[in-house]
């Protein structure tokens, strides 16, 4: 997967400036709908915001060397957008293809069955069956989703070539675990963890460990992955010492770099306490609070949950009552923090 690195500053609002290797340019709108003025001339942007599909067009100007007089000057055309098959094209457009772009243009309409059923039609094609896996696992219908994402990680090779031929962008919010957000594009590794995801909903534990292992032999430092096999081993075992050292040794030296990497820290500490190495989970969770920028609040709250249970295991009652009353001040029903105080039943006198 490739990276585009920019930066932006807000002007005031609906106006911003784009900072890139080419240069400096605005941008006007709101969100679901921005131009940009550049280098490279008009570049329109458009879609629902929340469903991680938009469409981009460019309208290029060029200067003219010459001037007729008595002749008004010709306006371009309108750019027409590529998912606006016009009628030639769509006697050339293969059936497939054409259901592939329908149900895309129904999706950008926010038309959720429309789409799936357009894409019903197009799933012999790799891009179809990415998009209608996942249009399917958001509609809870497992064994739909499943046979179409398998088919996409099968047809790997030829993901995000349709996309690309009629200027879709496409990124899907896939939730890996309760604390981590998996941002994913049309790839192996896209169609392999909206899977593991539909086994692991499933209870299918074995299965859903197997693709996540598939993908670690792709990609053995994805984070994100990592995070989702300690998961899945920890809720299959929590009390298995043979698992908990397996979830220390891919935790690894792990560091606070991000959200995920919290994630992952937090798994670890649950691991070593299973182990009865409390202080290394004490330091490990400790580590994990160091940063808070950018951090999730409720999985900080989580490492802080399991660091108050690690100073009880370590003899320290003071720090950990301390621990769960400032948890409890922010979130009573976070875990078993009121049962822990000894609030549970009690009564409020006016």
């Amino acid at each position: 997967m490739g990276f585009r690195f920019f930066r932006r500053k807000n002007i005031f609002p609906g106006v911003r400036l784009n900072f890139s290797k080419t240069g400096i340019s605005p941008s006007f709108g709101v969100p679901g709908a921005r131009v940009t003025l550049g280098r490279k001339g008009v570049r329109t942007t458009a879609g629902i915001p929340g469903t991680g599909l938009f469409y981009t067009e460019v309208a290029g100007s060029k200067s003219r060397r010459g001037r007729s007089r008595g002749r008004a000057a010709q306006q371009p055309p309108e750019p027409q957008h590529k998912l606006e098959l016009g009628f030639f094209e769509r006697l050339f457009t293969p059936k497939g293809e054409r259901a592939f772009v329908d149900g895309c243009k129904a999706y950008v309409a926010g038309q959720r069955q429309k789409a799936a059923r357009e894409l019903r039609s197009a799933a012999h094609l790799a891009d179809g069956a990415f998009l209608a896996g996942f249009l399917a696992m958001d509609a809870d219908r497992a064994a739909e989703a499943e046979k179409y994402l398998r088919l996409a990680a099968s047809r790997h090779k030829q993901l995000g070539e349709l996309f690309k031929k009629y200027g879709i962008q496409v990124e899907l919010a896939l939730k890996v675990t309760d604390f981590v957000v998996a941002h994913i594009r049309p790839c192996k590794r896209g169609a392999l963890l909206g899977l593991a995801e539909i086994y692991q909903a499933q209870d299918r534990t074995k299965e859903a460990l197997n693709v996540l292992k598939e993908l670690r032999r792709g990609s053995p430092d994805d984070v994100v992955v990592k995070v989702a096999i300690a998961e899945l081993v920890l809720d299959a075992a929590p009390d298995s010492e043979r698992l908990a050292r397996q979830v220390v040794r891919l935790a690894g030296d792990v560091d606070n770099e991000s959200s995920a990497h919290v994630a992952l820290m937090l798994y670890k500490a649950q691991a070593l306490r299973t182990l009865g190495l409390p202080t290394a989970a004490r330091d490990t969770l400790t580590a994990a609070c160091r940063k808070k920028k950018d951090r999730d609040d409720e999985l900080l709250r989580a490492v802080r949950y399991e660091r108050a249970c690690v100073y009880e295991q370590l003899g320290r009652q003071a720090r950990a009552r301390a621990e769960f009353e400032k948890i409890y001040a922010e979130d009573p029903d976070h875990e078993d923090v009121a049962k822990r105080l000894g609030l549970r039943g009690c009564t409020i006198k006016r």
